[in-house]
């Protein structure tokens, strides 16, 4: 398989199914009701008091179900200390930075080899890592300076340029293959590896700080319940002592992974572990409604 003579198109020309207008902003008020999420507020308060991290780990859903500019605002008061995510969340928070939508019609696109294969979000990403690399640089990291570098129109939307913007470190994390740009003639396999890896070496000191602190799981089935799992053993190995820290999973479905990984295993190590289950849509608004109340 010759990679070089993949085929790409505009980016201009895909229908994408999110939008800007569709995210939703802080202060919307929702009637969900959870009574382990309020707990679960009560601790990234208390975390936030005492100055100790509030980590959160993140799947694609998170921003097609509109949350971005939620995260943003809990970044910008406080209430995030660290950001990561998987390889798919990076993908569909720069689309958002450059066209101000994402999310294509895969099962359409799949009929004649075009799925995943627009040709800006390819270069330009994959440009950032090959840059990033060079410069001994995390994927995160040389994410978010490519935004700024371009000055991307919707940049304002972007969790990862406000992240860094505000010197909350970012990291993403990824399987290779897992992700559109590593379809692109552009994508270079070493550049992917060290990058990442330089991310979860910062991941992994975060953890290794996470005592009487808070790490939420919000909508990542897989990657990011086994980095975790992977970054606190490190810290163990390393002798970072952990006596009382809350972990939870945030999603609509109870997965084997995030309920065995984040929210049961850690509580050998002094966790409590909490499940929120729900529409991001629904729970993300209402955790932001109990860390910022809404006044009138």
């Amino acid at each position: 398989m010759d990679f070089k003579k993949i085929r790409t198109y505009p980016i201009a020309q895909r229908r994408n199914k999110f939008s800007i207008d569709q995210m939703i902003t802080p202060g919307s008020s929702v009637s969900f009701q959870n009574n382990e999420l309020e707990i679960v507020a009560d601790r990234i308060k208390k975390a936030k008091a005492s100055g100790r991290p509030i980590i959160v780990m993140m799947g694609g859903a998170v921003i097609k179900d509109g949350c971005s500019l939620l995260l943003i605002d809990l970044m910008e008061k406080g209430y995030i200390t660290f950001l990561s995510m998987n390889g798919s969340v990076s993908i569909h928070d720069f689309e958002i930075a450059l066209i101000g939508k994402t999310s294509e019609d895969v099962q359409s696109s799949l009929k004649d080899g075009s799925f995943g294969m627009a040709e800006e979000t390819g270069r330009y990403m994959n440009s950032a890592i090959n840059k990033g690399y060079a410069e001994g640089l995390g994927y995160g990291e040389s994410i978010a300076l490519e935004i700024g570098k371009l000055d991307l129109p919707y940049k304002k939307f972007s969790i990862i340029h406000r992240a860094h913007s505000l010197g909350i470190g970012v990291s993403v994390h990824v399987a290779i293959g897992g992700d559109i740009i590593h379809q692109h003639p552009s994508c270079n396999g070493a550049a992917l590896g060290a990058t990442s890896f330089e991310d979860f070496r910062k991941f992994t000191e975060a953890i290794a700080g996470l005592d009487k602190g808070v790490a939420l799981n919000i909508g990542s089935a897989v990657i990011m319940p086994e980095v975790f799992l992977k970054a606190l053993s490190i810290s163990v190995n390393l002798g970072h002592a952990y006596t009382s820290f809350t972990v939870a999973n945030f999603d609509f479905l109870e997965m084997y992974r995030p309920m065995t990984r984040v929210v049961e295993w850690p509580k050998i190590l002094g966790a409590e572990g909490y499940n929120v289950s729900g529409r991001h849509n629904q729970t993300i608004p209402k955790l932001h409604e109990l860390l910022v109340p809404l006044s009138f």
